[in-house]
């Protein structure tokens, strides 16, 4: 009988998967350039990016910021570009999904429980009716100002839009030769996790998740885990059986400390289910 996995910290299974890794090549394509994104609501900000760094600030200069980011492109003309926001007080995950072919972005702000948060047991969320994760993740969507074309889509015509396409699929993640995962994708707002190889293995668990589609076969999907909180965000392309992007959590016991690593697969379907009402 195989013993029991204990669950691990995030800054445990960022040693893990730093091993031999499948993530893609950070990519130079926006060394030098400056985007201006524009918001739903009118506001504006300045992004400056430079090798392994960006820079923004808001529109009236009033905020100015710089931090250590990657950027990648699963696909041409589709860029991640994944940093933490950190100040003297607060640090949050910040990760833009950019699409320079029609002009629009995707942003993710996610934010992970701090030492001053009252968390409840998930017996107490659940009798309450909270979310069972503490972890949160805000989805904003907006255009490129000198890439977009026409009048700006509101939410619900983003070309950026939630999907269900994913339902039903079984998927085998390799993220290195030690660390490969199935992922179940059971309806709009929860997929499960089994580790079939790796630090985390045997470990499984079902959590809230959010898809987006950027493109046939290319999607944006965000989880947000509840035992040891996680916030993990990566850009799924079926079409060329790759995963990309990034998990971040609590290093250790000190909720202080976060540890935000890159995150890259090969994957394949295991099998698909059709699921009554997703034809």
């Amino acid at each position: 009988m195989t013993q029991q996995q204990d669950w691990i910290t995030v800054g445990a299974l960022a040693d893990g998967f730093n091993l031999d890794n499948y993530t893609l090549p950070v990519s130079n394509d926006l060394n030098g350039r400056t985007l201006v994104l524009d918001g739903p609501s009118g506001e504006s900000i300045t992004y400056r990016f430079s090798q392994n760094a960006v820079g923004w600030s808001s529109a009236d200069h009033s905020i100015s910021h710089e931090a250590a980011s990657r950027v990648t492109s699963i696909r041409e003309g589709i860029y991640l570009i994944d940093f933490l926001q950190q100040t003297d007080t607060s640090t949050a995950s910040i990760s833009l999904v950019l699409d320079v072919k029609q002009g629009v972005f995707t942003r993710v702000y996610g934010q992970l429980p701090t030492q001053d948060d009252q968390r409840s047991d998930l017996f107490r969320c659940a009798l309450s009716g909270q979310d069972l994760t503490p972890v949160s993740a805000q989805f904003t969507h907006g255009t490129i100002q000198g890439l977009y074309s026409g009048t700006s889509p509101s939410e619900a015509n983003h070309p950026h839009q939630p999907t269900h396409e994913l339902v039903g699929i079984r998927n085998c993640y390799a993220y290195s030769p030690h660390e490969v995962y199935e992922h179940i994708y059971l309806n709009e707002n929860l997929y499960s996790w089994h580790c079939l190889s790796g630090v985390e293995r045997g470990l499984a668990d079902t959590d809230r998740c959010h898809y987006f589609k950027l493109e046939n076969e290319l999607y944006l999907f965000v989880w947000r885990e509840k035992i040891i909180p996680t916030l993990g965000l990566v850009l799924i392309d079926l079409k060329q059986h790759r995963s990309d992007g990034k998990i971040c959590g609590h290093t250790g016991d000190d909720l202080g400390q976060w540890s935000n690593f890159p995150v890259g697969s090969f994957s394949r379907i295991l099998n698909t289910t059709e699921y009554p009402g997703h034809e």
